[in-house]
């Protein structure tokens, strides 16, 4: 089991920044493959980033490359999301998720990103 809160979300203008965070509890994230992912409203859940649990492998939706990036801190426990160069089509609820036992079984409540134009 492990519990994943994200946070780090608001409202910022286009062409802003803003870094989420995903902090972990139940067990030690070093040993799980995580990812994000966002759901804007109306629109399917769309896979934004993903990092091994070794960080040795990393991966981006064709959308956020060259914007976003994904870090870990086994030491925190937390996996990070900076997102540069915001633009409004970034706008929607971000999700976190682990891989422990199935692909991605386990997620956050998400946090809301609105980019303003």
């Amino acid at each position: 089991q492990v519990q994943l809160v994200e946070s780090g979300g608001g409202l910022v203008q286009a062409g802003g920044s803003l870094r989420l965070s995903c902090a972990a509890s139940g067990r030690t994230i070093a040993s799980v493959d995580m990812g994000w992912f966002r759901q804007a409203p109306g629109k399917e859940r769309e896979f934004v980033a993903a990092i091994r649990r070794s960080g040795s492998y990393i991966h981006y939706g064709n959308s956020v490359k060259g914007r976003f990036t994904i870090s870990r801190d086994n030491a925190k426990n937390t996996v990070y999301l900076q997102m540069n160069s915001l633009k409004p089509e970034d706008t929607a609820v971000y999700y976190c998720a682990a891989t422990v036992v199935a692909a991605y079984d386990f997620w956050g409540q998400g946090t809301q990103v609105t980019v303003s134009p």
